[in-house]
């Protein structure tokens, strides 16, 4: 399977995205590596890796254009049609690739992906697909800030998605869904909310009701829906509070050496903690309901992480991941009681 990098995506590009693509050609020989980008750039640092053995599964795709971080999405679809980002997807759309992986500019990736590629049938918007750690595993939360005003029927389609990304690529058979919101009784929340409710309700999922934000670490369900600002929010306050705790610890245990000695015997706990909380081992996050695979990684991703996006792309191709959001898709209209099969 042929897998297209945009080489020059995110904080550390090319130096991180090259170093993660060796590590997944190393990890997995049915993958080939289109790297997108500048051409000198990329090569140079090809050179500085061993490729003995690899040569024939990696390419290279010259472009001239970068999308900077302070781009806007649309314009740079618009405007910066030789980017690396752009380029990427075309090659998915015309067959030259059977994924996209870029730590590039979020806003650049779901426009280039939702405009060149559509949406897949029924699916009128897109989300991004984020899992994210908790007691007994990891829950899946989308839209993770594709979107940010949203219909309440896009909720349903990301509860759809959501609810098969789960089950495929983790092997639950039937993931629990829940509604993010202010409480667990169906009268609370705002009126989008409730609409939001009542249409999961009826849809072909295993719909748990609402859940707060202080249970979902508990994992009442295995898959949180909600908008894409809200969504946003809760990721980036997570990461941000993660950071903080791991900051405050090691500041309070270099206070006096008891301390210091007690984290020594307790080294190994810190770092199957850190471990389980690192992005790096999640990869990337899929964009889900666009008619091709899309993996979005972290702008400051390590090269693991991203030989990990690699890894979750392959993973998506390979369970066909796309087909069956469809077959759910279609059965979610063939239950609506009114026969319409409105896109969500």
């Amino acid at each position: 399977m042929n897998i297209a990098l945009d080489a020059m995506g995110g904080d550390f590009a090319p130096g991180n995205p090259v170093e993660g693509a060796i590590a997944a050609l190393r990890d997995f020989p049915d993958v080939s590596i289109v790297f997108v980008g500048d051409e000198s750039k990329i090569q140079a640092e090809l050179l500085r890796h061993d490729t003995k053995g690899l040569t024939d599964r990696i390419s290279v795709h010259h472009t001239s254009q970068v999308v900077g971080m302070n781009d806007s999405g649309l314009d740079s679809v618009r405007k910066k049609k030789d980017s690396s980002i752009s380029r990427a997807i075309d090659l998915l759309k015309t067959g030259g690739a059977d994924a996209v992986v870029s730590a590039g500019h979020t806003g650049a990736l779901v426009a280039a992906a939702t405009i060149k590629l559509r949406t897949l049938p029924g699916i009128d918007r897109a989300g991004l697909a984020v899992f994210i750690p908790s007691d007994g595993g990891v829950f899946l939360l989308i839209d993770g800030g594709a979107n940010i005003d949203p219909a309440p029927e896009h909720i349903v389609g990301f509860a759809v998605m959501g609810s098969i990304y789960y089950r495929e690529i983790l092997g639950c058979k039937d993931p629990k869904v829940g509604l993010f919101n202010i409480g667990t009784e169906a009268s609370k929340g705002t009126e989008f909310t409730k609409q939001c409710h009542g249409l999961l309700s009826a849809a072909p999922i295993n719909f748990a009701g609402n859940v707060e934000g202080h249970s979902i670490f508990r994992k009442p369900v295995e898959v949180v829906v909600c908008d894409g600002f809200v969504g946003n929010i809760v990721l980036k306050t997570i990461e941000g509070l993660a950071k903080s705790v791991f900051g405050w610890l090691r500041e309070e245990l270099k206070k006096n050496p008891i301390r210091l000695l007690g984290a020594v015997l307790c080294w190994s706990a810190f770092h199957s903690i850190k471990n389980r909380t690192s992005t790096d081992e999640y990869g990337g996050t899929p964009l889900l309901g666009v008619n091709g695979i899309c993996i979005k990684a972290h702008g400051n991703s390590s090269s693991r992480a991203l030989r990990n996006a690699i890894r979750v792309a392959r993973t998506a191709i390979n369970q066909q991941v796309n087909q069956r959001i469809v077959e759910a898709i279609q059965a979610h209209h063939e239950k609506v009681s009114n026969g319409q099969n409105a896109p969500v």
